[in-house]
């Protein structure tokens, strides 16, 4: 009996290790990807909906987007300690949403560097207080100071890490979706991880700059890439056609929400019809498309 009962506890303690093995994909050698799914946070997916990952060099491993919550960010460490023995060198948050950064305290005694962009600890600090309070009611976990990580490496403009043969150069760039985003490249596969700056399917969300974003779009639209990641979405490979369908929204939202202004539309009635075309065309329109108005609608109210 005392040997049965040692089985089970065996059986159960396997069980639980492999359920907390996040699923990666190996999209390009050597880079691994967690596809999240189209949904809004809540306290069904306690925030779990980006696609996070990972890319091994010869030396290390730099991680790219922590996850939704503290679970999923052990479950992605378990995944690379599934996939290889060498070090995680980098923890590299591509901007302060939640959904990217609440699984660093994962790896805090990794001895890995936390990377972000030069503004990332300041939207960190301002947000903190807020994400830990309502984590619980939002999200269904609890948070704590130690959970939100800011970067030891800020990135002004471009920086190159080096994993072993194997450069990733990471780019910070304007305010765009956030006013901290961060791009990551790999030379050797000619991956663009761009993570939320790009939506495929998910309606995109602004919580930086509209005409700055569109700005940079236009910069990114200029290049080719084999591989692009997005932040939510599928992977791309026809850059730059599957930017397409978010260009043309945020364009739109661009002239709909300047023309109601030169209009004298107020913005509790422009928030019930600009946009609405693109309802049908993308997941997630009405949990995003009021609030990307609203956002359109303040950022240019006042120019010129």
């Amino acid at each position: 009996m005392k040997y049965l009962f040692s089985v089970l506890v065996l059986l159960v303690s396997l069980s639980l290790k492999a359920e907390s093995v996040l699923s990666v994909n190996e999209i390009e050698p050597g880079i691994y990807v967690h596809w999240g799914v189209q949904e809004f946070s809540d306290t069904k997916n306690h925030g779990a909906i980006a696609n996070i990952g990972f890319i091994i060099g010869q030396r290390c491993v730099a991680v790219i987007d922590s996850g939704g919550n503290p679970e999923q960010g052990k479950a992605l460490k378990n995944a690379i300690e599934n996939v290889t023995s060498k070090p995680i060198c980098y923890v590299i948050n591509t901007h302060v949403h939640p959904d990217h950064i609440y699984g660093n305290s994962a790896f805090k005694d990794t001895g890995a560097k936390f990377v972000g962009h030069e503004k990332l600890a300041r939207a960190m600090s301002a947000r903190g207080d807020y994400y830990l309070q309502k984590a619980p009611e939002l999200l269904g976990i609890k948070l704590s100071a130690q959970d939100i990580i800011p970067p030891d490496i800020t990135v002004s403009n471009h920086l190159d890490l080096d994993l072993g043969r194997r450069k990733l150069k990471l780019t910070a760039h304007p305010p765009a979706h956030t006013d901290n985003d961060l791009s990551v490249y790999d030379q050797q596969t000619d991956t663009l991880w761009l993570a939320d700056l790009l939506f495929i399917e998910h309606l995109p969300s602004i919580d930086g700059s509209l005409k700055g974003w569109l700005a940079e779009m236009d910069k990114l639209e200029s290049k080719t890439f084999k591989t692009v990641i997005p932040g939510h979405g599928t992977r791309v490979t026809n850059w730059p056609k599957a930017m397409q369908p978010q260009k043309e929204y945020l364009n739109s939202l661009l002239l709909e929400t300047r023309t109601a202004i030169k209009n004298g539309v107020f913005l509790e009635d422009a928030v019930k019809s600009i946009g609405l075309s693109f309802k049908d065309r993308w997941k997630l329109f009405d949990e995003f498309n009021r609030k990307n108005v609203t956002k359109a609608y303040a950022e240019m109210e006042w120019e010129d």
